[in-house]
């Protein structure tokens, strides 16, 4: 079990291999990335299924700084990784980066207050999809090529695509870190974050990528 503080915000699907900034400044959760930083605890961010609780949302800074926002019930599978702090300002304010590098699941809540932590055990892909390397390897360069045309007119976009960063990257890399550089509906997103084949993310990126 891998037990790690959740941080759950709507529409926030995360892939491992994609590094997920955050401006942090309800108090529970400040304490919570200093609590993390200290004990060397990753954080999960993660969408959520639906809101719990909403407190008055007409506040003041001051207010929102001292007060806790809306309570969410969390989606069971998400990404978490270790937190570095990379500013943190006057009035209490952090400002974060959470360099996501493991997909979970939530198993057993082990602290409610003042933060939530849970157990958890990692969502792996299934071994042995059945699918020939070379299909993988063509559904990447079919995806790299629809970018590519996506984003003429774009010149850092496009040299970016033709580097082999992006062609040399490992299949099942590759399929999570391409979701990071796509704006789509946050329910479509988990469920590709769900997915466990390579294959079935990367021809459902595919898919997406051919309706635009």
């Amino acid at each position: 079990m891998i037990e790690v503080a959740l941080f759950p915000i709507p529409n926030s699907v995360n892939f491992p291999g994609v590094p997920c900034p955050l401006h942090v400044f309800e108090p529970r959760y400040r304490k919570m990335v200093r609590h993390c930083l200290d004990n060397q605890l990753p954080i999960g961010v993660c969408h959520t299924k639906k809101v719990l609780h909403v407190p008055d949302n007409q506040q003041t800074l001051e207010k929102a700084l001292n007060t806790n926002k809306a309570t969410y019930k969390p989606c069971d599978i998400f990404s978490a990784g270790p937190v570095t702090l990379l500013e943190e300002l006057d009035d209490g304010r952090m400002v974060i980066e959470i360099d996501i590098d493991v997909r979970l699941r939530l198993q057993s809540e082990v602290q409610t207050l003042p933060f939530s932590i849970w157990a958890c055990e990692e969502w792996l892909d299934q071994p042995g999809s059945g699918r020939h390397a070379v299909m993988l390897e063509q559904t990447r360069q079919k995806i790299l090529q629809r970018l590519v045309a996506l984003t003429h007119g774009t010149p850092e976009y496009q040299e970016a695509l033709k580097s082999n960063y992006w062609r040399e990257m490992a299949v099942q890399d590759f399929s999570f870190s391409v979701m990071g550089m796509l704006g789509m509906d946050a329910d479509l997103k988990q469920e590709i974050l769900e997915m466990t084949e390579s294959t079935e993310r990367l021809e459902k990126t595919l898919e997406i990528l051919n309706t635009l």
